[in-house]
């Protein structure tokens, strides 16, 4: 059996944390916690009293120096310095969405990276978008495809992530069309093809903070899709549709984890294994590290190529500069 993959984090944040937690879950042999950083003493401090089998390190450059794979969870600003420093220690990246902020700088970073690095868009792990491949390929939708997205919160950031509304709350780094349209831009990527000819508008009623509307048209491949999110508009923390449809019928992903097939008479059935997204996270987070650990041993994977990744980022930059 060969060693499990050892992977450092930089950044002990909600994904950080996330992140960490589904590592030491895994079986022997599959991945392992090198360690982790992060330049806040308060949550290196909620590290150690909550995971204190897990190295806590010096700095970023420790971490790199610990790790086959450095997952990079730190604020998008900074995403591409650590990875760059990773990448020129012989080391494999996985690193949170948005890859950057800057499309030019990460274009550059994309052309130097090459298949050493990927991105942790978990749909692509996800098993409801795997049934809803099944469905489409047996037929379900049929021609003449159409993708709609909706997105929709109560407030923003969400209520859970009240501590990083620093940053995930201005126009700089954060706001809801980086932190959630882009996985099912990314969704849409995967069912289509590569995202182009856009039209959108973007919505800043409050001067310094994020959106808090977004309107979009574009192209996955051939098939258009139309998107829309805001913020004020639902009792929900989070709701979201993603749906395609074609001349044959549709399929649809609700919140985030629960696949549905909509029937002759209009109503829509679920899957009948469908999960909630409590339920479904272990099982994505799970495959992405299987991904990961191939990642960087140089084999194939599903994860999120950078390629993928610079695309939906290029989009979504696209919808705020609107």
């Amino acid at each position: 059996m060969s060693e499990p993959v050892s992977i450092g984090l930089i950044g002990a944040g909600i994904m950080g944390e996330r992140m960490l937690r589904a590592i030491l879950a895994q079986p022997p042999g599959l991945v392992r916690a090198a360690g982790i950083w992060d330049p806040s003493a308060e949550a290196m401090a909620r590290i150690a009293g909550e995971l204190p089998q897990v190295a806590r390190l010096a700095d970023a450059a420790a971490v790199i120096a610990a790790s086959d794979c450095v997952y990079v969870a730190s604020p998008p600003a900074s995403h591409l310095g650590h990875a760059r420093a990773a990448l020129a220690a012989g080391r494999t990246v996985f690193c949170e969405k948005p890859l950057a902020v800057d499309v030019a700088d990460a274009r550059a970073f994309v052309a130097q990276a090459g298949a050493r690095g990927a991105v942790n868009f978990p749909f692509a792990s996800s098993p409801a978008v795997s049934q809803l491949q099944d469905w489409v390929a047996a037929g379900a939708v049929g021609g003449s495809r159409r993708i709609t997205v909706e997105v929709a919160f109560a407030s923003w950031p969400r209520s859970w992530q009240a501590d990083a509304a620093g940053w995930l709350d201005r126009r700089e780094q954060g706001g809801f069309t980086r932190e959630v349209v882009s996985h099912f831009l990314f969704l849409s990527r995967r069912f289509g093809g590569e995202l182009r000819g856009l039209q959108a508008s973007a919505v800043f009623p409050e001067a310094g903070r994020s959106e808090r509307r977004v309107e979009a048209w574009l192209m996955a491949g051939d098939i258009p899709v139309t998107l829309a999110g805001s913020v004020g508009t639902t009792a929900k923390d989070d709701h979201n549709v993603w749906m395609l449809e074609g001349d044959a019928g549709a399929v649809r992903l609700c919140d985030w984890s629960l696949a549905e097939r909509r029937q002759p008479d209009g109503s829509w059935q679920r899957a009948p294994n469908a999960l909630t997204q409590l339920e479904a996270r272990p099982v994505a987070l799970k495959r992405q590290l299987e991904g990961v650990a191939k990642l960087a041993r140089g084999e194939a994977h599903r994860l999120a190529t950078l390629e993928e990744a610079l695309n939906v980022q290029e989009i979504v930059e696209a919808i705020l500069a609107s």
